[in-house]
């Protein structure tokens, strides 16, 4: 996993170039938001589980499909697994949140998940209502805790839904 720093580093180092004034910026700017990350992560950390049962109740209540039979949450093992499922997104989101860098999103969560997905035949728009979900309940969780750097949260959450929302999965 690489975090904002590291990203930015490598790319100057395989030019071959020192840091100009756009690398510092960016560099800035990390560090500028570096205690609202820890904030950030601290409350998904202390409330996780509680942030992954309100996602599934939500999404359930829009989806009640998804819970009879045929529904891909039918079982008690299915709706295990996508219990787990959630939990992922919601740990990786906040890894890519700490880094300030989504590429751990792609190495971890997004690369296999389109062939995992095809082969379990899961259909892709509740997966990613529940990411969308998991945004809007740590945003309304920062606001109440007033950490107003909303970017800081919706990029790895945006990032998943948009890449998926590309798959044709």
């Amino acid at each position: 996993m690489q975090d904002a720093i590291t990203n930015i580093l490598n790319k100057y180092d395989l030019t071959g170039k020192y840091l100009d004034e756009v690398a510092i910026n960016e560099l800035r700017n990390y560090f500028s938001n570096a205690l609202k990350r820890i904030k950030t992560i601290e409350i998904i950390n202390s409330k996780a589980a509680t942030i992954v049962k309100e996602t599934a109740a939500i999404l359930y209540e829009e989806q009640p499909e998804l819970l009879r039979p045929s529904g891909n949450s039918y079982t008690t093992r299915r709706y295990a697994t996508c219990l787990r499922d959630i939990e992922y997104y919601l740990r990786y989101a906040s890894y890519a949140i700490i880094a300030g860098n989504t590429n751990i999103l792609n190495e971890r969560v997004l690369d296999g998940l389109r062939e995992t997905y095809n082969s379990l035949n899961v259909p892709i728009a509740p997966t990613i209502r529940s990411i969308k979900i998991l945004e809007e309940i740590i945003q309304n969780e920062l606001n109440f805790n007033e950490i107003n750097e909303l970017m800081i949260i919706s990029q790895p959450f945006q990032y998943m839904i948009t890449s998926l929302s590309e798959e044709n999965i």
